[in-house]
């Protein structure tokens, strides 16, 4: 079944390591068998069938999640939660304690507010208190997390 597989997919898969899994030498192959393997014919690749072809075949329908965030909430999301992490807040990924970076916070911050200044009159009103309470949200922990360094002299 194997062998049926490798063909049909137009390639052969040859092993050419010198020991065998059991850790003893592979005895080689002979010139003639190699020539011989290389002079085989491959067979061709299948066709893909098309879904007009075979009528169990269906193309996919993408239905609509309810209830998924549009766009602008995922990226506010997400510009918040890098924030969060660049301000120290969260752990990273294997749960270690990330330092925080006030420079590049500051800086994603900033975007915030370049997109709030941008989409100004363009949002809903859902939209627009998302990101009027995150950027306060945010613009609060910074300035405590400035005032809490300043006090430790970190």
């Amino acid at each position: 079944m194997a062998d049926d597989q490798s063909e049909s997919a137009g390639f052969k898969v040859v092993d050419r390591r010198t020991f065998t899994t059991e850790g003893s030498p592979r005895q080689e192959d002979s010139p003639a068998e190699r020539r011989e393997e290389a002079s085989r014919p491959v067979a061709e690749p299948a066709r893909p069938v098309e879904p007009a072809e075979h009528p169990s075949i269906s193309e996919p329908e993408e239905e609509p999640f309810e209830g998924e965030p549009s766009g602008f909430e995922t990226l506010v999301s997400y510009l918040s939660t890098t924030t969060m992490f660049q301000l120290g807040l969260m752990a990273g990924p294997g749960g270690e304690r990330i330092p925080p970076d006030m420079a590049n916070a500051r800086r994603t911050i900033d975007l915030l507010q370049v997109l709030q200044e941008k989409t100004a009159g363009n949002l809903t009103p859902n939209e627009s208190r998302l990101l009027d309470d995150v950027l306060y949200e945010l613009r609060m922990t910074f300035v405590e997390l400035q005032k809490r360094q300043a006090r430790t002299g970190k």
